[in-house]
């Protein structure tokens, strides 16, 4: 079982000696003599260097320190900074951990692609972890606002509440950022789509056709937008519009736009529907929203129904079905009815990509059409997983003939 205190990383041995890693909290004359608090004091005012620089500086004011020790100290400089801190720095450096929750009794449980786990970890000061994790993120965690959203600095998302809101203690959630060049090539290699389902990405990329990509949380969401987005034009401009940067599809020609929070003031506020009216006025060849999550989406269907072709956005739903229902509560959000928002969308959205994660995969399970029914928006399947790719469903001529008369 590993354990730590408030600023500590103890490990317990065999027959209960505690131990202290190089890095933890001490008087500078016993824990690091030869330089390792300096370090860290010059990382939390001025931010990490290159982890080589900051070793070459350490090893020239500490020569004595054996390569092993300075090592350490960076690591734990490093870790200070990004706001994990040496208790949560070895998961984090674990690159198959997509997800860190800690609990209000302390207990980290982690993602690594096959659901939660418990770990032997426990963190015996979840609060301030939690404020000091916000304070990287540059947000403020107190009594007087008990929940922070935010990233730290290497883009990981942070969620953060404290007691009383979490009933037994203070509560964690850490997603991490990557950064991943995927083409859908490799989505196709990974086993996330089969021959028929690779051609019909392929069609709704060249036709600049309108895409929905909805799906649960890390259901492969952003990665598949991107991999998407990487099949347009070299001579296409694209604007991203994200709460926070996530996606990097490898294109020549990529502007990325970042809504930002009110401050603490309650002013200073840009939405993403702001961003979305902005990004109009920057010759968008394609319109990309990250996530349909408020109001924005208002402003997303009218750009699409403008002109405005070849637009990708995501949107979380547990099946391409109830995605009719996510558009009709997320616009009414901005004061549109149900009604209204049905003929806009069946105009403005020619798929609806859905996405699922099966056997530790993230894989294209459905493919839909958006269209009215007596009336109320539905989305009928167009094509369905079937084994390892997609097959045609009863909508499939619908998109076909979409993808024929899109937006060429």
């Amino acid at each position: 079982m590993v354990r730590w205190g408030r600023s500590e990383h103890r490990r317990e041995g065999a027959h209960g000696n505690t131990s202290r890693d190089a890095g933890s909290s001490g008087s500078p004359e016993r824990g690091d003599p030869t330089g390792g608090v300096a370090l860290r004091r010059r990382l939390a005012a001025t931010g990490p260097g290159h982890p080589a620089q900051l070793l070459e500086e350490l090893a020239a004011t500490a020569p004595a320190l054996g390569t092993g020790a300075i090592q350490r100290a960076v690591a734990g400089a490093i870790a200070d900074q990004r706001g994990t801190g040496p208790a949560l720095e070895d998961l984090w450096l674990d690159g198959t951990v997509t997800d860190v929750l800690v609990n209000g009794d302390g207990a980290v449980w982690v993602d690594r692609g096959n659901g939660l786990q418990r770990t032997g970890v426990v963190i015996q000061d979840v609060r301030g972890l939690a404020r000091r994790l916000a304070a990287a993120a540059g947000k403020r965690l107190d009594d007087a606002a008990p929940i922070a959203d935010g990233r730290l600095p290497d883009g990981t998302r942070l969620h953060a509440v404290l007691a009383p809101l979490a009933a037994t203690g203070a509560c964690i959630s850490l997603r991490r950022h990557r950064v991943q060049a995927v083409d859908l090539a490799a989505w196709q290699a990974g086993g996330g789509t089969g021959r028929q389902g690779m051609a019909v990405l392929l069609a709704l990329v060249d036709a600049r056709a309108n895409v929905l990509i909805s799906g649960a949380t890390g259901s492969g969401k952003t990665t598949l937008l991107a991999a998407m987005l990487g099949r347009a034009g070299t001579g296409e401009r694209l604007v991203c519009i994200e709460e926070a940067r996530e996606l990097a599809p490898v294109h020549p020609h990529v502007v990325h736009l970042q809504a930002r929070a009110a401050n603490v003031q309650g002013a200073g506020e840009i939405s993403l529907a702001d961003l979305v009216r902005a990004a109009l006025r920057m010759r968008p060849d394609r319109l990309v929203l990250g996530e349909c999550r408020g109001a924005e989406v208002r402003e997303v269907l009218m750009a699409l129904n403008t002109g405005h072709d070849g637009g990708m956005a995501t949107v979380h739903a547990n099946a391409a079905a109830d995605v009719p229902a996510r558009l009709i509560a997320l616009a009414s959000l901005a004061g549109m009815d149900a009604q209204a928002t049905a003929v806009q969308a069946v105009s403005a959205i020619d798929a609806v990509v859905h996405l699922t994660r099966q056997a530790g995969r993230r894989v294209v399970s459905q493919i839909a059409v958006l269209a009215l029914d007596s009336g109320s928006l539905v989305a009928p399947l167009a094509m369905r997983r079937v084994g390892g790719d997609l097959e045609p469903d009863h909508a499939w001529e619908r998109l076909a003939r979409r993808l024929e008369g899109a937006h060429r």
